[in-house]
């Protein structure tokens, strides 16, 4: 099968979308499949890559490190034709979507779409929220989507959450798997070493895009309570973006300059490292449609502390790996019980390997194959019928 995936997000751009997209080429490739991905330029490729199109892009509006096409479509078309696509996969429902979907039209062939963001969390960065409303998110999700032959959602909240807004296309909930074999190896780098931290420290970490809807001030504002009870704790902040000047000047008010620690981005090769140094990973965002930094966490032997929902209540599996909460009153309290109460739990083997086999890559990318095979007979069929129907 030949597939072209198109998105305005991808490597070196760091983000869960181009994770999940990198991840998805390489099964599909594995299983002998060919994957041609169309995506924006970046002023750090310049280089030709293998199998990916790059199309001249600007920085998207104040959203500054993410960038949106604005030509070559006819150059993206030429080369789908002669690359002759069984099926289109979007990521995006800006410039690089809109793109695929012409294209699918142009060339006869489903196009399907993973409906990755809650945009709702998001429309701070265009005119400080005040041009777009929720309404106007509702309006072009059910539009684009509605438009598609099918629709992966990467979690159950986001399928609730595209048939609220009105989609009727196909809804199939696929969540993005993870490189088992590369989180699950243990890494030679000594985090804590380099840190300066003794093996006794209670390490929490943040692990995203430095960013308001991630709201990792809460987790600033929680740590002066959580070292009332536990006075050794230091909490590691990965990550760049907007709001990282902000939020050290917020830990610099606090006094906990010698306890935050904030890093900087790092390379996607290097964040398992990170995840096993820590005792605990904690993400106090609720923007994520699936939440990538779970599973990645979870598969590399480290707990989570997360916000109740759907999807974090199946991850933790009733305290096996990690706690969640409901209110941001209960953070510091919910950290804490996590270290009161497990003391690394040694976790039942079959549980752990139950887990670990749900969210593998390999699964990923077999239910993805699945999806499409099943999208492009449906789609045959429907021409078939059209076709008699004319008659």
């Amino acid at each position: 099968m030949k597939v072209g995936i198109f998105t305005d997000t991808y490597f070196p751009q760091i983000s869960g979308v181009a994770t999940s997209i990198k991840t998805l080429k390489k099964e599909l490739e594995r299983q002998g499949h060919e994957v041609i991905i169309f995506t924006t330029t970046d002023p750090k490729v310049q280089e030709k890559e293998e199998g990916i199109v790059r199309l001249t892009s600007i920085p998207f509006f104040s959203f500054q490190d993410r960038r949106i096409a604005i030509k070559g479509v006819y150059r993206a078309l030429k080369i789908a034709k002669e690359l002759q696509l069984d099926i289109i996969h979007t990521q995006t429902e800006f410039s690089l979507g809109l793109t695929g979907k012409y294209i699918a039209y142009q060339l006869k062939i489903p196009c399907v779409h993973t409906y990755h963001t809650m945009y709702e969390d998001y429309l701070h960065y265009i005119a400080n929220g005040k041009v777009l409303r929720p309404t106007h998110v509702k309006l072009v999700s059910k539009m684009y989507c509605n438009k598609s032959s099918g629709i992966i959602a990467p979690s159950e909240k986001a399928r609730k959450q595209l048939l609220n807004y009105g989609v009727v296309s196909r809804i199939s909930v696929i969540p993005t798997g993870v490189d088992l074999e590369h989180f699950l190896k243990e890494n030679k780098r000594d985090v804590r070493k380099e840190l300066s931290f003794s093996k006794d420290t209670l390490l929490l970490l943040s692990l995203s895009r430095v960013a308001k809807e991630k709201s990792i001030d809460l987790l600033i504002k929680a740590m002066p309570e959580i070292l009332l009870h536990q006075p050794a704790a230091k909490l590691v902040i990965v990550g760049d973006g907007p709001a990282r000047n902000e939020l050290e000047e917020l830990a610099h008010s606090l006094g906990l300059a010698g306890t935050i620690f904030f890093i900087g981005e790092v390379a996607s090769s290097e964040v398992q490292a990170y995840y096993q140094a820590a005792d605990l990973f904690v993400s106090l965002s609720n923007s994520e449609s699936q939440g990538l930094t779970y599973i990645e966490a979870i598969a590399s032997g480290t707990d989570i502390v997360a916000r109740l929902n759907e999807y974090t209540e199946t991850l933790t599996q009733n305290g096996s790996f990690g706690m969640t909460f409901s209110d941001d009153s209960q953070i510091a309290e919910t950290v804490c019980s996590y270290f009161n109460q497990n003391k690394k739990i040694q976790r039942v083997k079959k549980e752990r390997t139950n887990l670990l086999n749900s969210i593998s890559s390999e699964l990923f990318g077999e239910r993805v194959l699945q999806f499409y095979r099943e999208t492009i007979q449906q789609y045959m069929h429907e021409k078939e019928v059209a076709v008699h129907s004319n008659h």
